[in-house]
């Protein structure tokens, strides 16, 4: 019997050690195979004629509209904090639906930033949609899951391969534009998509449904909370954007907003590199960027009214005369 028992104690230690470097082997394997998928061009922003850009369709395109003769239900998404579900079209497209208030301002953000020239996923906005076997809803975000496109691991507003550039500065410098209240890295994604030149990364904010309302009206721990709001066109047009300029320092109206410090060090220079890619977006796009987030013509007027102040507002606090006044 001892020799029995003595017999299994080994076969119960060598399929522990066995297991243990079979997982072992599949992290390194894992390891391996992250690091291969993450080689790439790092890109954050495209540049390009802002004025040219077709703010309706946004990064897909008319190209990339979603078939919506024929959805068909595949899973739900437990992701995130909305409710998502996980779809197919009718050309075969897979799509992300999500549901609740931050569908309509998560499309008009899109189309913004992919209007200043940033990556950004591609998404479009449905008024009506019926997944079979769960609903009808209205206005549903709809997003991409191209098959050539590789979601990667989220990266960090601190350490990226774009800290201190204009483009990097200039994306923070829009999360107030835009008063996104939600700046944690996991709403960041990389994205590895095959380019004319081989491999490249996009870094984009794969989340920006806590947009177009106000940040909070305090900063004290939890209560920071209270008062803030998204999808509320009226309360964004009236909401504090610049505060004015010290040391050379664009200081912004982040109570509320919880950045962690990220936009203490933004400077003029930056705030004024991000005015001349604004001030080329036309009227027209626009009212489109907010029209194809199913706004109402009367909520599209407060968002371009809006809009335009921040503009104004960036022009004069980076303009030279005030900058130097104010330094």
């Amino acid at each position: 019997m001892l020799r029995n028992f003595k017999k299994q104690t080994i076969l119960v230690l060598s399929t522990i050690l066995f297991l243990s470097a079979a997982g072992a082997a599949q992290k390194d394997q894992k390891k391996k195979t992250d690091g291969d998928a993450a080689v790439g061009t790092p890109i954050l922003w495209t540049g390009g004629n802002p004025a040219r850009r077709d703010l309706y369709n946004g990064p897909g395109g008319d190209a990339m509209k979603p078939d919506l003769s024929n959805i068909t239900f595949i899973e739900r998404d437990t992701s995130g904090h909305n409710k998502k579900y996980r779809i197919k079209d009718g050309s075969g497209r897979v799509w992300v639906a999500k549901l609740g208030s931050e569908a309509r301002p998560e499309t008009a953000a899109v189309r913004l930033l992919y209007g200043l020239g940033y990556e950004t996923e591609i998404n479009y906005l449905v008024p009506e949609l019926t997944i079979p076997t769960v609903g009808t809803f209205k206005n549903v975000r709809l997003e991409a899951r191209p098959d050539h496109v590789k979601r990667l691991d989220q990266w960090s507003w601190k350490q990226n391969p774009f800290v201190g550039t204009n483009e990097l500065q200039g994306l923070k410098i829009m999360q107030v534009f835009l008063t996104n209240y939600d700046l944690l890295d996991m709403q960041n994604k990389v994205l590895k998509v095959k380019g004319p030149d081989g491999p490249e990364l996009h870094y984009i904010i794969s989340d920006l449904g806590s947009t177009f309302g106000r940040f909070g009206s305090n900063n004290l721990p939890i209560f920071f909370r209270f008062g803030r709001s998204d999808n509320n066109p009226q309360a964004w047009s009236k909401a504090k954007f610049i505060k004015g300029v010290k040391n050379g320092r664009i200081q912004f109206a982040t109570t509320g907003m919880k950045s962690r410090g990220m936009m203490k060090d933004i400077t003029v220079a930056q705030g004024r590199w991000l005015f001349d890619q604004l001030s080329q977006l036309r009227e027209e796009q626009l009212r489109d960027a907010y029209r194809a987030a199913n706004f109402s013509p009367s909520e599209v007027d407060l968002l371009v009214a809006g809009t335009r102040r921040r503009i104004d507002e960036l022009n004069k606090a980076t303009s030279d005369r005030l900058a130097r006044n104010k330094k």
